[in-house]
C-alpha cells in the first residue's frame, strides 16, 4: 500500500507521499520496501508514484528523458511524459506477466504536476495517469483541484474547498502534511520517511 496527494490553486501545487511499497519476490513471496515515491523531473515539474513498486524505476528513466531532451514546461513534459510512461508500464506487464497473472500489485498510478510560462489560463497543472484502459494501457486525464491515490474523498473535498476560498498555499501544505502524518501514525502500511514538496513559479522546492 502507498498513499500519494496532489492539489493546486493559482498559487502552486502541493505534492506528498509516502514510502511504502511491496513486491513479489522470485517465490511469488511479498516484500516490503521503501522507495522514493516523489520526484522532480525538471525546474518547474515533478512526478509522484503510487502503486507497483516498479513505478520508481519508471520515474527514473523518465526523469533522465526529461533532462536528455531538455524539457522545462509541464505542457511539454506531459505530452513526451504519458507516451514514455505508456511503453515503460507496457514492458513492465509483458515482463511480469510471462510468469505472474495480472494482479493488483501490477497496477501504477502517475500524477504529474508543474508550471507552464507559456499557458496564462492554467499555468499550474495536474495530470493523472492511470491504467483507465484496459490493462497493460496508461491513459491520462487532468485533475482540476485535488486529487489522492487511494482515494481519500474527505480529503480531496476539504483542499477543493480551501483552494476555491483562496486559501494560502502555506495552508494547504499544511493541511496535507497533517493528513499524511495521521495516516501514517494510524495505518502501519504507510510508512515513512514521508516527502513533501511545492511547486510555484520559482521552480520545485522540496520541503523537510
Amino acid at each position: 500500500m502507498s498513499q500519494i496527494i496532489a492539489c493546486r490553486n493559482d498559487e502552486g501545487i502541493i505534492l506528498a507521499a509516502d514510502s511504502s511499497a511491496i513486491d513479489a519476490d522470485s517465490s511469488n513471496n511479498i516484500v516490503d520496501l521503501n522507495i522514493n515515491r516523489l520526484m522532480q523531473l525538471s525546474a518547474h515539474a515533478a512526478i509522484l508514484t503510487g502503486g507497483a513498486a516498479e513505478g520508481e524505476k519508471m520515474c527514473r528513466a523518465l526523469k533522465e528523458f526529461v533532462s536528455a531532451e531538455s524539457l522545462t514546461d509541464i505542457d511539454e513534459v506531459y505530452n513526451a511524459a504519458l507516451p514514455f510512461l505508456a511503453s515503460e508500464y507496457e514492458h513492465f506487464m509483458r515482463k511480469k506477466c510471462a510468469y505472474w497473472p495480472i494482479d493488483p500489485i501490477h497496477q501504477v498510478f502517475f500524477i504529474l504536476g508543474g508550471y507552464s510560462k507559456s499557458n496564462a489560463q492554467n499555468p499550474f497543472q495536474l495530470h493523472l495517469l492511470w491504467t483507465k484502459m484496459k490493462l497493460p494501457q496508461l491513459d491520462g486525464d487532468e485533475i482540476s483541484s485535488a486529487y489522492t491515490v487511494p482515494r481519500l474523498i474527505r480529503l480531496e473535498y476539504r483542499l477543493n474547498q480551501l483552494s476555491k476560498n483562496q486559501t494560502p498555499l502555506d495552508d494547504l501544505l499544511a493541511e496535507v502534511r497533517s493528513y499524511l502524518e495521521k495516516l501514517a501514525a494510524a495505518d502501519a502500511e504507510i510508512s515513512g520517511p514521508l516527502s513533501f514538496a511545492i511547486i510555484t513559479r520559482d521552480g520545485f522546492r522540496e520541503i523537510g
